[in-house]
């Protein structure tokens, strides 16, 4: 489950890095504030990477061994 909330928050951060980052320059017209939308994006992003990086899967069953 973490790690496709990680997936998603990661391609929608770097969705919303990008379009912020267009409309930055000027090629994108955007019915929100630019910078709010690369600033967001980039959190999103980096918290996504982060968290495909360094957490565990909680879905997963450990077998537990038996002696």
């Amino acid at each position: 489950m973490i790690k496709i909330l990680a997936i998603i928050m990661t391609v929608g951060g770097a969705i919303a890095l990008v379009m912020g980052v267009l409309g930055i320059f000027g090629s994108v017209a955007l019915m929100l504030s630019p910078w709010a939308l690369s600033i967001l994006g980039f959190i999103f992003f980096v918290a996504g990477i982060s968290m495909l990086k360094y957490r565990k899967d909680t879905d997963e069953v450990q077998a537990e061994s038996q002696s």
